[in-house]
């Protein structure tokens, strides 16, 4: 980061936070699943990371959130680091959807009734059954303490009462679930399989971590600040494609349009995004839109994409 982005960012930055934070009113903090109906529907928080180890926070970045959807990227990682890409795409797509991600839709019309893609949710409970492990246990902590590396804190946990919540109210993760077992597309109990899901969706974080992740992803798997390589760069490869063409749910066009940068969201209010060889971005804001984005969230970063020419294309 140049000391003139530095000072631009920093002189910036808070007050454009403010501007978007007006924006929350205009949406709803997600009650499907209890839990996250606590979530403040004002709170919102950004910090920016750099690979020589400057950063930029503005807002409540301190407020820990359950990392949800965003999760998904890095299950698919891992499975993909035990597996290999062969096996993997055998059991889930790589195209968009268009439909909402928790739809069932395109799982009955289309053969042989794989998911579309790992980051909706039935895709990402087939990743899930892929992460290697004698038992659910195993499995989690393997989940875990990757997330803990990549993010640089060993103190990153699950949230349990999240984790609850999801299982006593994931009836519609359920039913995918059961279908994919009926499809063969799962082979394990889906008990087991949903415990893994639930789970790494309850693991909780602050927006530095989120930004630490992103900077390892942003830098094509090395982490910047040790130079020790934690995922190999074709599986950054297509995380990084993903995330461009369903990370943001279906508004993942409008988001490339108008933010142009891979990103992840979840219904927590999360937004993992980064600049390519450059920052690593993590955001909360629990106010979401429509699609189950961060309503502020999305008006922030489209916002300093364009003031700082950010955009991919």
């Amino acid at each position: 980061m140049s000391q003139e982005q530095m000072e631009r960012l920093t002189t910036l930055l808070p007050d454009w936070l403010e501007t978007s934070r007006l924006h929350t009113s205009q949406g709803k903090v997600a009650s499907y699943i209890p839990e996250l109906a606590k979530s403040s529907q004002d709170a919102l928080g950004i910090f920016i990371a750099d690979s020589q180890g400057k950063v930029i926070s503005a807002g409540d970045c301190g407020i820990p959130f359950t990392m949800q959807s965003i999760s998904k990227v890095f299950t698919l990682i891992l499975a993909l680091m035990d597996h290999g890409e062969e096996a993997v795409f055998f059991n889930v797509g790589k195209e968009p959807t268009g439909d909402d991600f928790d739809s069932m839709i395109k799982l009955e019309l289309v053969e042989p009734g794989i998911p579309f893609n790992p980051l909706i949710n039935a895709g990402a409970i087939t990743v899930s059954s892929l992460i290697s492990g004698e038992n659910p246990q195993e499995k989690s902590e393997r989940v875990l303490q990757f997330f803990r590396k990549l993010a640089a804190n060993d103190k990153i946990d699950y949230n349990l009462a999240v984790y609850e919540s999801e299982t006593e109210s994931g009836h519609l993760n359920r039913s995918l679930a059961y279908f994919l077992k009926q499809n063969g597309i799962i082979k394990d109990p889906v008990d087991d399989v949903l415990e893994v899901y639930f789970r790494h969706c309850s693991i909780e974080v602050n927006c530095a971590d989120l930004a630490r992740m992103a900077l390892v992803l942003a830098f094509d798997g090395v982490d910047p600040c040790s130079g020790e390589e934690l995922i190999p760069r074709r599986y950054v490869q297509i995380a990084k494609t993903f995330m461009i063409t369903c990370g943001m749910y279906n508004a993942s066009g409008e988001f490339a349009i108008d933010v142009g940068l891979p990103a992840k969201s979840g219904v927590s209010g999360g937004i993992l995004t980064m600049v390519p060889g450059q920052y690593g971005i993590g955001l909360v804001g629990p106010s979401l839109n429509k699609r189950g984005n961060s309503i502020a969230g999305v008006h922030l970063l489209e916002r300093l994409s364009k003031e700082f020419d950010w955009s991919l294309f």
